[in-house]
Formats: C-alpha cells, structure tokens, sequence
C-alpha cells in the first residue's frame, strides 16, 4: 500500500463526534469528489466515485451517521483498477444532503462555496480541520517521504482550488498551486508543514511515520556535509602539500636548501621528510618549535622563493 492508502485507511476509522465537523467532512468529499444528477422530471441524485475503498467506506458512514441516510454501494472493475461508487438516490435525502452541506440553495440551485467567510460550515477551527481531511480523502494524495515531500489536492475548479488555499493559509500552510492539464492542484513541498497537515486532519500515525523519515534524512544529509566538508579540506591540504613539496624541489635544484635561512631550510627538509604532515604537525617538529601560522609563512616564503626562480629562469 502507498504512504497516501496508508494516511486515506488510517483517516477512514475515526469519525468525528459533532455533527457540524461531520458536515464540513461530507462537504468537502462531495464537492471535490462527488457528482449532482438532476432527472428530467426534477429529481435530484448524488454519487460519488472513487477508488479507494477506505474513502467510499469513510463517506458511507459520515451519511449514515450525520443524516441517516443508508446509500447504495456499487463496485466496478476497470483493468487491474476497482472503483467504488457511493450514490444517494432518493429525492428527498440527496436534496436534504446537498443543503445541509450547503450546496444546495432555497431555491435549488446548485451553489458552491468553501470560503471562511460565507460557509457556515467552516465557522469553527474543529470544521477546518474536518474539511481538510475530507478534501484529502475525496482527492489528496502525498508521496512516499523516503522519495520526496510533496502534498496536493487535486480540484477541476480554480476557485476551489484558491478556497482550498486560502484555507490552508489560516494555518500558515505555505499552499501554492499548479495547473496541471485541466486541473489545479494545491501542492505543499515543506516536510514540516506536511507534517503538520497531517496532524490537523488527524493522521498521527502516519505523522510519526513521516518524522521517522525525516530525522534519518537529515541525519544522513548532516553526515554527507561533515564527510565532504572533510573531504575538501583534505583534498585542499594535499593539494598545497604536493605544491609545496614541487616549490622545495625546484628550490633545492636550482640554488640548493643550504643558501637558505636555517628557520626556511628547517621548514623545507621537514616538509621533504613529511610530505603528509599538517602545519601542526610540522610546526611540533621544529626546533623550537613553532605555530601553525608560523610554518605557514615560512611555507609561503619558500613559494614565493620558488616562483622568483622560475620567472628569473624565463628571463
């Protein structure tokens, strides 16, 4: 099973205790999800479709529960895919469902809202919250963490999509949005604030989960950093040892390390001897011995000796 069956079958057990969050839970699965059919003769239906089997369970029981409608369950085979269709086919319950989840207005026209401020439903702080998870359940989805974070909702509508968002945003979700063929998808990238999506729609398994994941990632990438930081230190103190060990050559070559001053002819034979040596190391060796600052002057000395050479040679 994927990390999003695994968060969709762990949200589809609990239900919430006041009917106002089971409303705002239906709401946002019949209007992410869900389909309005009104007949010839006037008489509405409502279905929704989908294929995940803890969701079509989840959405039977919040309509049973919160308006005590027993609905139909249909299952369909396509190739190696089952679909689950939930369906509420007498007038009367899918008019009283579609009202109370206020989609469905005095005059019976179909209207849609999820705004903060014109849907009664998300009033309360437990009601977001069930929306959410209800939005998530109808059409979320989150990638595997050990892959990457990624978080989205998937809406036809651009206005859902910016309602969706913005109600996200009252919990400083950085929510942004894509369009993706014909959809808008609300996506989040942040691992922090996928966990805490996941524990406002009440996913705490899968929260822990996906902190597990993140703590052994930033671990490993800690290490990776120390390791090659390490490296390229180690890299760049070869690198100028080897320059080093070139400059004295080309010194002891041309002049010879005896026309040297003792501290600089110290330091050259020392470095021939112990072409690995840190300048710690080195500066422990001399006699007295001498800091770490010190041997480097002398190194840069011996360089700068070792490049007049060269260029008096050109000349």
């Amino acid at each position: 099973m994927s990390f999003s069956g695994e968060i969709k079958e762990e949200l589809s057990s609990p239900v919430s205790s006041g009917r106002h969050c089971r409303l705002a839970e239906t709401a946002a699965i019949l209007s992410l999800c869900g389909k309005i059919i009104i007949t010839e003769n006037d008489r509405y239906c409502v279905k929704i479709q989908t294929e995940n089997l803890p969701v079509a369970r989840k959405y039977f029981t919040l309509l049973r529960k919160a308006f005590n409608i027993k609905a139909e369950v249909a299952v369909r085979k396509s190739r190696e895919m089952r679909f689950y269709s939930v369906v509420v086919r007498k007038d009367q319950e899918a008019r009283r469902l579609l009202k109370e989840t206020c989609l469905l207005d005095n005059d019976g026209n179909i209207q849609e809202c999820m705004s903060l401020v014109h849907n009664r439903l998300l009033k309360q702080n437990c009601c977001r919250r069930a929306f959410i998870r209800g939005a998530f359940l109808a059409a979320g989805s989150v990638s595997a963490p050990e892959k990457s974070y990624h978080f989205e909702i998937v809406s036809s509508s651009e206005k859902k999509a910016i309602q969706l968002q913005e109600l996200l945003l009252q919990y400083e979700i950085d929510a942004r949005i894509v369009l993706r063929k014909k959809y808008n998808v609300v996506y989040v990238k942040e691992g922090s604030q996928i966990v805490e999506l996941l524990g406002l729609m009440g996913a705490y398994l899968s929260l822990m989960q996906l902190e597990n994941v993140r703590i052994v990632k930033e671990v490993r990438n800690s290490v990776n950093r120390k390791v090659n930081c390490e490296t390229a230190n180690l890299n760049k103190t070869v690198s100028a040892a080897v320059r080093q060990v070139e400059d004295i050559r080309y010194i002891e070559s041309r002049m010879g390390l005896c026309e040297l001053t003792e501290g600089l002819e110290e330091t050259a034979r020392l470095r021939l001897k112990h072409p690995d040596a840190s300048l710690k190391e080195l500066g422990d060796l001399l006699s007295p011995r001498v800091g770490k600052s010190g041997v480097n002057h002398r190194l840069r000395k011996l360089s700068l000796i070792a490049e007049q050479l060269r260029k008096g040679e050109e000349e």
